[in-house]
């Protein structure tokens, strides 16, 4: 068992919250989001973003508008739909009691 794969899985498992709560903040480019993860040492691919942003608009959650660009093709910008709103707002909770969780079992004041 290697530690860099455990530490990958764990990030895949908070892929898709993080990426909703940039979201979350304002309509933002892929271009965005990625800048963004990166900066939070949190990294991420294309190949890995654009079919996430798919699946999550087609569940409902996002949805888009296209900008035109001064510099190249137009843009996709992404926001939450009200859907995507209450959805992660219940996400973020279980983040909370999950993260509340995690940091008891390994505070050093917890009990033995």
């Amino acid at each position: 068992m290697s530690i860099e794969n455990t530490a990958s899985q764990m990030r895949k498992g908070i892929l898709e919250f993080c990426i909703l709560s940039i979201i979350e903040q304002g309509e933002v480019y892929p271009s965005e989001i990625i800048e963004r993860m990166k900066t939070a040492k949190l990294q991420i691919f294309e190949g890995t973003l654009y079919p996430l942003l798919t699946r999550l608009k087609n569940a409902g959650l996002l949805q888009y508008r296209w900008v035109e660009s001064s510099s190249g093709p137009p843009r996709k910008y992404f926001q939450l739909t009200e859907s995507g709103i209450q959805f992660y707002e219940e996400l973020k909770k279980t983040w909370i009691e999950i993260a509340d969780s995690v940091h008891q079992i390994t505070s050093s004041n917890s009990t033995k």
